[in-house]
């Protein structure tokens, strides 16, 4: 009988060794830098606070329409990515910066829903991320045609069931030249899953570690430009894609 018990408890026992550690694994995630601490810090322009369970990083002045949902990459501390929410705010845009359940963005793709409810004064949103965060934003698209009207892919594509040609939105792929890890050609093979007019920008020097601060990355190809030059390169593209971004998807 002891040993009857004992068999039946084998099962529950090993499910809660490998849960305990996928959740060691996930919980202990790469970042965030020193660099992140003053972008999460409200200044005279950009006013930085929480709003549910994200943050939301917002000009401290002006009427704002826009608004940008930003997914964080794959097993990444979220606030990796306060520097790029911050400076896409400073030019007079909404961003909402959406920590995961996990560290996963793939445990709640649809978080994004929860951000344009509570804040019906944006009219225009786009969403967005890097690497699997990406992904999860492609994800979110083609679950709600129409909902956005723009989607930004930070070193990242969308999987083969997500195909996004024929859906309503504009969209922008940035990448690097030297990711090791959504190299040029994977990210170029997703070209008939976006639509036609999708804009992309290769970042000559770039890889994938440093479109956040969270330091380098397994797998990863060595840069050839510094964090904060591609970074200029990401804000700079993202900013402007986002301004094009009109109630019915058109650029103007």
């Amino acid at each position: 009988m002891n040993k009857r018990r004992i068999y039946l408890y084998v099962p529950i026992i090993l499910i809660l060794l490998v849960f305990g550690g996928f959740s060691i694994w996930a919980y202990t995630p790469l970042g965030p830098m020193p660099e992140t601490n003053a972008a999460l810090i409200s200044d005279g322009q950009v006013r930085v606070e929480p709003q549910g369970d994200w943050w939301v990083f917002s000009p401290d002045s002006g009427e704002v329409s826009t608004g940008f949902i930003l997914y964080p990459g794959g097993r990444v501390d979220w606030r990796s990515y306060a520097p790029l929410a911050k400076a896409i705010a400073q030019n007079g845009l909404f961003v909402a910066l959406v920590p995961m359940p996990f560290n996963l963005a793939v445990f709640s793709p649809q978080k994004g829903l929860d951000v344009i409810r509570s804040n019906p004064q944006i009219r225009f949103w786009a969403i967005g991320g890097h690497s699997l965060g990406g992904a999860m934003a492609a994800n979110f698209v083609y679950q709600n045609p129409g909902l956005v009207q723009g989607l930004v892919l930070w070193a990242s594509y969308p999987a083969d069931n997500n195909p996004l040609s024929n859906v309503p939105v504009k969209a922008i792929s940035i990448y690097g030249s030297e990711d090791g890890l959504a190299t040029v050609d994977v990210v170029k093979a997703s070209q008939s899953l976006l639509p036609a007019d999708t804009r992309w920008v290769e970042i000559a020097g770039g890889n994938h570690a440093q479109f956040g601060w969270y330091g380098n990355q397994p797998g990863d190809g060595e840069a050839l430009i510094n964090r904060e030059d591609q970074q200029l390169i990401v804000v700079a593209e993202t900013v402007r894609f986002l301004k094009q971004i009109s109630f019915n998807g058109v650029e103007q």
